[in-house]
């Protein structure tokens, strides 16, 4: 017999210093937080750009500008000069700024913690969907963590873009939750369990490369919400409810196209996104048989979020 489902928990008086929109009891900080996070919601992934002219040396308006938009949506595009030449070393520079610098280093980055998505032929990268020209379906990086390493923001910096393709699709992950609670708040309280979402260990050749994690897809930490997620259907096992099948299905319908805070861009040469590890995905691309037509983006993944620090 399927277990029953609970209620979310029953409306209570909070005290002032306790009130948190991402509480399902708390449903009037909620609505207060809600009501300002779809003010004013951009409409053009245009009006979310901001040109940098020194990433060593950011201006205060610069920064003011890639925080605060960072803040509130939780994403930003920067716009470095087309033809100033970016050592890796400034992209550092230019997160540090922003407050990002405890760097995440996975399996195929380089010693600097940077890495280089191209195509590879070779090497245990070539293992790797990013690592293709295939599509990658929607996520949020690093959602195989460990709890104590979860990465909080992403920098994704194109230095050459594909003959054609490689565009992406982001979704703030706040929205999905406000979309998803406004549906039904079991999705969410379902979604929060700490065993819903498992990755089984990564074994090659007998060896274990990484260990089995579970967890939830939605956490709070310091008032923060965070997400983990992969649509991909290897590799992961949701926990066997109702609930949770049903909440993933909704989840799904939000990734529709012509949802009004779905954001569509191809990155340019010195163009990047600075977020607070949104959801997002990327078609398939095209190269030339130029190297000025194969592409290339350096992907910094942090454990902090974009802050003031």
């Amino acid at each position: 017999m399927e277990k029953k489902i609970l209620l979310p928990p029953t409306e209570r008086a909070i005290s002032e210093s306790l009130k948190k929109p991402f509480l399902l009891q708390d449903t009037p900080s909620y609505l207060n937080w809600r009501t300002e996070k779809l003010a004013e919601y951009p409409t053009n992934i245009k009006n979310l750009i901001v040109p940098i002219k020194n990433p060593y040396q950011l201006t205060s308006s610069e920064r003011f500008n890639l925080i605060e938009l960072c803040r509130k949506f939780n994403f930003v595009v920067y716009q470095l000069p087309a033809l100033m030449e970016i050592e890796k070393m400034a992209l550092v520079t230019l997160a540090a700024q922003l407050g990002l610098t405890r760097i995440d280093r996975t399996l195929c980055t380089e010693e600097d913690g940077i890495t280089a998505l191209q195509v590879a032929t070779s090497g245990q990268s070539q293992d790797y969907i990013p690592y293709t020209d295939k599509p990658i379906n929607w996520h949020t990086d690093g959602y195989y963590n460990a709890p104590h390493q979860q990465v909080h923001a992403l920098m994704m910096h194109c230095v050459r873009p594909a003959l054609s393709g490689g565009e992406n699709m982001l979704l703030d992950h706040e929205i999905a939750y406000l979309q998803l609670r406004d549906n039904n708040p079991h999705y969410i309280e379902a979604l929060m369990e700490d065993d819903v979402m498992t990755i089984p260990a990564n074994v090659q050749n007998g060896v274990e490369l990484r260990p089995q994690c579970s967890g939830p897809v939605f956490s709070v930490k310091q008032d923060v919400l965070h997400m983990r997620y992969t649509a991909r259907a290897r590799n992961i096992v949701w926990k066997n409810s109702a609930i949770v099948r049903e909440a993933l299905s909704n989840l799904t319908h939000l990734f529709n196209e012509h949802s009004p805070y779905l954001f569509h861009y191809r990155l340019a040469a010195n163009q990047g996104v600075i977020c607070n590890n949104v959801l997002h995905n990327r078609t398939k691309f095209f190269e030339g048989e130029t190297l000025a037509e194969q592409r290339l983006l350096y992907r910094i993944r942090f454990y902090d979020r974009v802050s003031v620090a």
